[in-house]
């Protein structure tokens, strides 16, 4: 039977919402899979809306659930209202917005709140032993998610070893403050962490090409579905 798997989305583009590259590259893993995905984001509007030409604050309002819907096609639910004992799975595509509507991560790191239905969302998979991927900043809102539980998931956000346009030392030490166990891995590498059945891939963390990319996520996704 087809597994039945949800991605959670923050929003359209990677500066304010979700990485576009990312989240493309994980529906099309997951229908190669033959997977049926469900999309998934919060009702609520965006910390702010990036004009993604030259990275400045716009004045204007977005709200997360609308501009997600943009990726998905418009088939899309509020993750507040859907049924998730239907879900097999959950992925979560990196881009600033997990850091920024799911939680505030990229404005206070680890101290920053995350949205109830967002943590209860992760919370769910990760109780009823439900695979969960994370990619590119998306292990940071799992890790805030498990935070305060007796779970002490196996993440990665990527490798301080190697190019990347982000502190990847610091968001990892901001990681392991919420009681993950953190692990540096390259663009060519996933994290599986087994028993808490959760994959987590650096993808555009890294300083990576768009190929490098989409093999990473393939990547994940096949590890994610090794979990079933």
């Amino acid at each position: 039977m087809a597994k039945k798997i949800g991605v959670l989305l923050s929003g359209n583009g990677v500066f304010d919402g979700s990485e576009i590259h990312e989240s493309s590259f994980t529906l099309l893993a997951l229908a190669q899979k033959g997977a049926e995905t469900v999309c998934l984001a919060p009702d609520v509007d965006q910390h702010h809306v990036i004009n993604h030409t030259n990275g400045d604050e716009m004045d204007e309002k977005r709200n997360v659930l609308i501009e997600s819907a943009r990726i998905a096609r418009g088939e899309i639910e509020d993750v507040a209202k859907a049924d998730l004992s239907q879900l097999d799975a959950l992925a979560i595509p990196g881009g600033f917005g997990t850091a920024k509507n799911h939680t505030k991560w990229a404005f206070s790191g680890p101290d920053g709140e995350i949205l109830p239905e967002v943590k209860k969302a992760i919370l769910h998979f990760v109780e009823n032993k439900k695979p969960i991927l994370g990619l590119c900043m998306g292990p940071t809102t799992i890790a805030k998610a498990l935070e305060g539980s007796d779970v002490h998931a196996k993440l990665t956000v990527g490798t301080d070893k190697e190019k990347s346009p982000y502190d990847i030392a610091g968001i990892s030490q901001g990681m392991e403050k919420t009681g993950a166990a953190v692990e540096m891995k390259t663009i060519r590498e996933v994290l599986t962490d087994k028993e808490n059945k959760i994959v987590t891939a650096p993808c555009y963390m890294m300083d990576a090409s768009i190929t490098e990319v989409h093999d990473n996520v393939q990547d994940a996704v096949e590890e994610l579905y090794r979990l079933f």
